[in-house]
């Protein structure tokens, strides 16, 4: 199956099962996607249904957790400007990866801090007026996930939104820890009924992050 999917075209193999598919997926987003020449290690489908909800919620702040090499925090800057409107806070505890094209954009507030330890400085940037969405991509283990969505979600207002990203981990692919962020959504909506999983945003049906995006009702 394996050389299946690495020799052939998808026309001819329609038959195949989705696991070689999602790997297969997984090594190209990996090791060779990029956005405007900067590697961006994110799943595209789920990116298209990120400008999607940008567009439609229009925030004020969006609050990216997990920068790597700033990619993915460029492209949503870029959506910010076709819209004129709205800022980004990116925290990671490292950045010196970063590339100079994310680095030098006006709309982005780099911050070199731990999420968890750092939500003071982050929640310290936000007015009461703001409109909130947070995209949560860093450390992917069960405990670094709930802490972030406990303390990021009373920045959502109602109807805001919260993505957990990778939780196709050990739900589709074979990488990080288990119990990981699926498992930490899992208990989230059980211990705070304000927030829903929004199914209706994996309409690809391919989606890296599986109950991941986390709508704000109450």
């Amino acid at each position: 199956m394996k050389e299946i999917m690495n020799d052939l075209y998808m026309e001819g193999q329609l038959d195949v099962e989705i696991a070689p598919v999602l790997q297969r997926m997984q090594n190209r987003i990996m090791k060779q996607t990029t956005y405007h020449g900067v590697i961006t290690h994110k799943q595209p489908l789920d990116f298209w249904v990120y400008q999607e909800m940008i567009y439609e919620l229009k925030p004020d702040v969006i609050i990216e957790i997990g920068n790597c090499r700033g990619g993915s925090t460029l492209a949503l800057a870029h959506q910010q400007d076709l819209m004129d409107h709205g800022r980004i806070i990116a925290i990671d505890i490292d950045h010196s990866l970063l590339h100079e094209k994310a680095r030098a954009h006006p709309r982005i507030e780099w911050i070199e801090d731990c999420a968890v330890a750092g939500f003071d400085k982050v929640k310290k940037k936000i007015k009461k007026t703001d409109t909130v969405l947070v995209i949560e991509d860093s450390a992917h283990t069960y405990k670094h996930t709930l802490k972030c969505l406990r303390l990021y979600s009373e920045l959502i207002k109602v109807g805001g939104y919260m993505i957990i990203e990778d939780g196709i981990g050990r739900h589709g692919l074979r990488f990080g820890e288990s119990p990981g962020p699926f498992e930490a959504t899992t208990q989230f909506l059980t211990e705070n009924k304000n927030f829903v999983a929004d199914r209706d945003k994996e309409s690809f049906f391919i989606t890296w992050n599986p109950q991941g995006y986390l709508k704000r009702i109450s």
